[in-house]
């Protein structure tokens, strides 16, 4: 969660570098030439800081994929493991049950041979 905290700060500082760099260029005491100059290395440099900014997302876009699959693995054994425990917990109680009915079986046959 803090890698994509991180991914997306790093890319709204970068926007915001460039934004606050044209508005500076752009309200700054220079004359038109200079201006433009700067305009043109700024518009120059855009495509490869769109390009930083497309690599940083998508690299965190595996971290996050990676992470969550790594997640839904370990979720999927811990659902497996309980699974598991509740089918022998359940032939156990099994087990105790058909016990329990034929100890009442064999309780009751000689009562049944006393009343006949």
């Amino acid at each position: 969660m803090s890698n994509n905290r991180s991914g997306v700060f790093f890319g709204g500082l970068m926007l915001g570098a460039t934004i606050g760099a044209l508005t500076g260029l752009l309200v700054a005491p220079r004359t038109g030439r200079e201006t433009r100059k700067l305009l043109k290395k700024s518009a120059d440099a855009l495509p490869e800081l769109a390009e930083d900014l497309s690599t940083s997302v998508q690299i965190q876009a595996d971290r996050i994929s990676t992470g969550a699959l790594r997640n839904w693995d370990e979720t999927l054994e811990r659902l497996r493991e309980a699974i598991a425990a509740g089918v022998d917990a359940s032939q156990r109680e099994s087990q105790v049950l058909k016990r329990q009915k034929v100890q009442e079986d064999s309780d009751s046959l000689p009562q049944q041979i006393e009343h006949s």
